[in-house]
């Protein structure tokens, strides 16, 4: 800011300097015309004095040049008498004789034009510029001879001298005093300008700390606190934009679904923590690269290039290899337009919802339909074979009556708890199911296990035999079972 400072300082005192040299100028040059015509006044009155005491001694008075010299030195003036064919009569300063003839004499030839005649010209006699006025002699309305007095141009010389020296004096006193007052003006104009110049800096900088002084209730300190107004803005913006921007960034890094953002020239602008595996590196070396060079999934690729293309959302449901697993991702991609007048593609955002979790539940709720299916062949195949047994005529033997009756009744039984499982595992997904813990006797149970399976066994000639030992608690009873 001190070049602001110097720049307005030299701008302002070389205008003032123009001024006032343009004024001493003027001035010198009216005081110059006042004082030559205050000179030719002067001339023209004393030229007329002396001739009308020429005119009263006569000019063909023999006293005459005695005469002339005594005026010329009166008046420190150069005096000169001449006729009406030119010659000189008198003289004050050498002798008429040898002077030539003055009749084509500037000033004589304007006396016989205009009455008087004036000329400022270099003196051969004298050798000096003098001022010469001239002025006719008239004797009973005849014009008799011509009165001239010359006057040393060297005396307006020294009142010229005078004038510039009296204006050199004054208006550097007066610039000196201009070149204080300017200084001390400009640093009240420019010290509120650089206090506003460094708050500026400050907040183009980033500090809205920043504030300017207050000032005077001048424009300058308008300035200032419309200034400090700005700075407390952007510091109330700064920090609204600072928080929403906090908000934003962890709401997408902690996120449960992936997040990739990518700019229409295809560099990867944001991408969330999430996405890390699907990287299968570290995601801060993959922003501001292209996608295709960082994302190591052709599928990936294949959607985003078909959203560049097409401009139009896309949903897809994809396998990709995640370390030692098959990872199952629905992935939304969805181009970024523009709302301006003219719509432009800003590039696309791709969400990646990982539903291995899902994917896995469904298959073991197949997998749970299977096994029920399967066991619930069972107890319907014992059933039926049990019954084919007693219509063949079984039924006429009581005890084998009464044991495949209770077998019957057992799988039923089994077939019902079948049932009950698939009714508690829709509780359990409604969380309304609780467990219903009983003892069981496993001696028993292997027994119905094996009157149950001895005609398979039969059929394909196995034999099944039942082993019950070591059973000291409980929490054997998984591991028997088991080994049966």
């Amino acid at each position: 800011m001190s070049k602001y400072r110097i720049r307005l300082t030299l701008s302002l005192l070389i205008a003032i300097f123009f001024v006032l040299a343009g004024l001493g100028l003027l001035l010198g040059q009216l005081f110059k015309e006042f004082y030559f015509e205050q000179l030719s006044e002067r001339v023209s009155k004393e030229a007329k004095i002396v001739a009308i005491s020429i005119h009263e001694t006569g000019i063909n008075h023999p006293e005459l040049s005695v005469i002339v010299k005594e005026m010329g030195e009166q008046l420190a003036a150069r005096v000169t008498v001449i006729s009406v064919s030119g010659e000189v009569v008198a003289e004050t300063n050498t002798d008429p004789e040898r002077m030539e003839n003055h009749l084509l004499r500037p000033e004589i030839i304007e006396v016989r034009e205009k009455g008087e005649g004036r000329a400022i010209r270099f003196s051969d006699t004298v050798g000096a510029d003098l001022l010469f006025y001239a002025v006719p002699l008239i004797e009973n309305n005849v014009l008799s001879g011509y009165v001239r007095l010359g006057l040393p141009i060297n005396v307006l010389d020294e009142v010229y001298k005078r004038i510039w020296a009296l204006l050199l004096i004054s208006f550097s006193i007066a610039f000196l005093v201009i070149i204080i007052l300017s200084s001390r003006i400009t640093n009240e104009m420019a010290k509120p300008i650089e206090d506003a110049t460094i708050v500026a800096n400050q907040l183009a900088k980033g500090n809205f700390k920043a504030r300017a002084s207050r000032g005077k209730n001048d424009e300058t300190g308008q300035l200032s606190r419309s200034l400090n107004v700005l700075a407390q803005n952007l510091d109330e913006v700064t920090k609204t934009y600072q928080a929403q921007q906090e908000r934003l960034e962890t709401l997408i890094e902690n996120m449960g679904s992936g997040l990739i953002l990518i700019n229409y020239k295809g560099e990867i602008s944001i991408v969330n923590k999430t996405c890390r595996p699907i990287f299968q590196g570290e995601i801060d070396d993959c922003l501001h690269k292209v996608y295709h060079d960082v994302i190591p999934h052709k599928q990936i690729i294949k959607i985003v290039q078909e959203i560049f293309l097409t401009e139009k959302g896309q949903r897809k449901h994809i396998v990709l290899p995640i370390q030692l697993e098959m990872r199952h991702f629905d992935v939304y991609g969805a181009p970024i337009i523009s709302s301006g007048g003219k719509e432009r593609l800003k590039g696309i955002v791709l969400v990646f919802h990982d539903i291995t979790e899902l994917k896995r539940l469904e298959q073991m709720r197949k997998d749970f339909v299977a096994n029920v299916s399967h066991e619930l062949k069972t107890p319907v195949t014992s059933l039926k074979g049990f019954t084919e047994t007693l219509l063949d005529g079984a039924a006429k033997d009581e005890e084998i009556l009464y044991r495949f009756l209770k077998i019957i009744w057992e799988e039923s039984e089994r077939l019902q708890s079948l049932i009950q499982d698939l009714l508690d595992l829709s509780k359990i997904e409604q969380s309304q199911f609780q467990l219903n813990w009983q003892p069981v006797d496993l001696s028993i149970m292997a027994d119905d296990c094996t009157l149950i399976l001895s005609n398979k066994a039969e059929e394909k000639k196995y034999s099944l035999v039942k082993i019950v030992k070591g059973l000291e608690s409980l929490k054997e009873i998984p591991y028997v079972l088991s080994k049966l």
